[in-house]
């Protein structure tokens, strides 16, 4: 019984980190304000981010994340942006540049 109590233990745990880096499922929450491929201008007053590189999303990310990135979408952008680790936001910006 412990054996197969800790196999479905590792078992949703892997699941859990597969799925927590999985950029495409990351970036749904970001679709509705800058569009299912990144296309959109977000409230009016993003860049378009399908235009951005892989290091540049990243790097805007990372500034919203610690305050210094953004215009004037800022604070609504680190809200959002505030949980992501480093490994889901090198994610969600592969899959925004590809």
């Amino acid at each position: 019984m412990k054996k197969v109590l800790l196999t479905a233990v590792v078992t949703l745990g892997l699941f859990t980190n597969v799925y927590a880096n999985d950029g495409a499922a990351l970036y749904k929450k970001c679709a509705s304000c800058h569009g299912q491929t990144g296309e959109k201008v977000a409230l009016g007053k993003s860049k378009i981010i399908k235009d951005m590189s892989e290091q540049e999303i990243i790097a805007a990310l990372k500034g919203y994340q610690d305050g210094s990135y953004g215009g004037p979408q800022k604070g609504l952008m680190k809200g959002q942006v505030a949980a992501f680790n480093a490994g889901q936001i090198e994610a969600i910006a592969k899959h925004i540049a590809k």
